[in-house]
């Protein structure tokens, strides 16, 4: 950073620190009006002006360390849990990590604004100086909100993502004591560990004694996809229900010869219903084809 020849770098950031305490309570004022913090303290501006507050104090923390350009300076770890929260706000409401850091820029010229009216002459050395440290410094934070905003917007979609596989591997309850998971679309690892966790919670809490894994909607099965099954089979199994798969196709179960996989321990069956009818019939209960129409019962 270039300076006046008089003012080394330290001088000026000092210079900047104490300018922003001063400053604070008219840069908070118009700040509390940019679409950053308007958007997100819709209730109460003076929530939005503290919150403004918060962040201009910890810009002059940082001045008066002289580290402009590091966005690991202490002063930052305000900024992150101030607009970290209001960046995960905005990235619920859909805007994007671009938008966020585009709307931190646009609160330099309010303070750059503020700074010039502290010299006589805007164009003199110092005020040159002070104004590219200024320039510095937003950059740091634009950085810093940047990183944040990623951030949340990388645990949005995680989550986001494991609601839709919780959503896309549903438990359902078919019978007093049966459960089933139909699964369609490719199982990965992640998926057959929501499925396994969602399994186990529906076979205790509705303390079934039979759960039936189908996976007629299954287009594919390898030896990874053949191992998730068999380590869900063995964790109903530990939960006390005993476990069916249904829905082998003919082409997976040749997949599943070719690869050599042992499913000799685990029961199968041709369909969903053929398992229920299997589930219903260990327990006792006896599934009699509905007479055809017009014929006499015995």
């Amino acid at each position: 950073m270039q300076v006046a020849e008089h003012e080394t770098a330290s001088e000026v950031a000092q210079r900047l620190g104490g300018f922003l305490e001063r400053r604070r309570e008219q840069i908070a004022q118009r700040w509390a009006d940019a679409t950053l913090f308007r958007t997100v303290f819709t209730v109460s501006r003076g929530e939005a002006v503290e919150a403004c507050k918060a962040v201009v104090d910890a810009l002059a923390e940082v001045a008066r360390t002289g580290r402009l350009d590091d966005i690991g300076a202490s002063g930052f770890g305000t900024v992150r849990e101030q607009l970290g929260r209001m960046s995960a706000s905005r990235a619920r409401a859909g805007s994007s990590p671009s938008q966020i850091a585009g709307e931190v820029a646009g609160l330099r010229a309010p303070v750059t604004a503020l700074l010039d009216a502290e010299f006589a002459d805007p164009g003199e050395e110092q005020a040159h100086a002070c104004r590219l440290a200024l320039t510095v410094l937003m950059g740091t934070l634009r950085l810093v909100v940047l990183e944040t905003a990623v951030g949340a917007a990388e645990e949005l979609i995680a989550r986001q993502r494991h609601e839709l596989l919780e959503a896309a591997t549903p438990v359902i309850r078919l019978w007093d004591g049966v459960v089933a998971v139909p699964l369609i679309g490719t199982l990965d690892s992640a998926r057959s560990q929501i499925v396994m966790e969602s399994l186990l919670e529906a076979i205790v809490d509705q303390r079934a004694r039979f759960a039936i894994l189908d996976i007629t909607g299954v287009p594919t099965v390898d030896s990874l996809v053949a191992q998730h099954l068999m380590r869900t089979v063995a964790a109903a199994r530990l939960t006390g229900a005993e476990c069916v798969v249904s829905g082998i196709r003919p082409a997976i179960a040749q997949t599943i010869v070719q690869l050599g996989i042992d499913l000799g321990s685990i029961i199968t069956r041709a369909g969903l219903a053929d398992a229920l009818a299997y589930a219903l019939g260990r327990q006792g209960i006896v599934v009699s084809p509905a007479p055809a129409a017009g014929a006499i019962p015995r």
